[in-house]
């Protein structure tokens, strides 16, 4: 196993053993055990690309990763419960989720609701009661997360998305947007919220907003590519639409360029920039 695999394992493994801690049974809570179960039963599998991106920023600036544990897995969460909302019949309507039934499918749509419900909510109370973080990293932290979650990030980016769909006049500008919102947003805040919990600079911040962005907007439009060659999500707008999945592999291929730029003056770039071409290179 080469150096980089054994740290992308130790990033999956942290989360894995992390984040259903922060979603535990109690006496105080057995009445929610239903909720819990569903909460914890979406969190479960996934690449944990987000939280990886938080444990590489802040170890590539010389943080504690303890540091990191809480915003990553509150990041996942966020995560989490978008696609929950997203799979339901009224939006994406997907049956299937990381290899096994969709939340709608499992609990039924009300419980699947108000579980992505909950996992909305519960990453900012990891957050607030973080004993490792001091006020001010918890208050910034907060504050872009919430950024990256809302009107001006996933939120608006769904809602750009939905009605992009009965459109044939999207263009490339429009689209990128949505992807700046519905996936560049959180990737990039991922970034910058490992950066907070190393006390970076306020170049650093710059530095990883900038990659995060640019990573996201790679990441979808390969999203995309194989969505194109599942036959999946024909009616959504995309590059790939727009342009064909060659066009598309180059403007990905571009975005990834400029994202590896923002992170020369990292000394410590090795995991990430090796992160950045596996997530170009995916097959899945």
């Amino acid at each position: 196993m080469s150096n980089f695999e054994e740290k992308m394992a130790k990033y999956l493994k942290l989360t894995d053993e992390k984040i259903i801690k922060f979603n535990n049974y109690s006496n105080d809570n057995r009445p929610q055990m239903k909720l819990i179960d569903a909460m914890n039963y979406s969190l479960k599998g996934g690449k944990r690309v987000r939280p990886m991106l938080v444990y590489a920023f802040c170890e590539a600036l010389g943080g504690n990763i303890e540091n990191a544990v809480a915003p990553a897995c509150a990041v996942e969460m966020i995560h989490t419960s978008a696609f929950i909302h997203d799979d339901l019949p009224a939006l994406d309507n997907d049956d299937v989720r990381r290899g096994k039934d969709s939340a709608h499918k499992k609990f039924g749509e009300p419980l699947a609701i108000l579980s992505g419900d909950a996992l909305s909510v519960l990453p900012f109370e990891v957050i607030a009661d973080a004993p490792e973080l001091t006020a001010d990293q918890k208050v910034l932290i907060i504050s872009v997360l919430a950024n990256s979650v809302g009107r001006d990030g996933m939120i608006g980016g769904q809602v750009i998305d939905i009605e992009s769909r009965t459109r044939d006049d999207i263009t490339e500008e429009e689209i990128m947007n949505m992807y700046r919102c519905k996936k560049g947003q959180l990737i990039a805040v991922s970034c910058v919220i490992g950066a907070i919990c190393a006390d970076g600079s306020n170049d650093n911040l710059r530095a990883a907003a900038e990659f995060g962005l640019r990573v996201g907007l790679a990441y979808q439009i390969i999203d995309d590519i194989l969505d194109a060659k599942e036959g999946k999500n024909q009616d959504n707008a995309s590059v790939v639409a727009l342009y064909g999945v060659d066009k598309a592999r180059e403007m990905a291929d571009k975005q990834t360029a400029e994202a590896l730029e923002w992170i020369d003056n990292i000394d410590d770039n090795g995991f990430l920039k090796e992160l950045t071409e596996y997530l170009l290179d995916r097959t899945k």
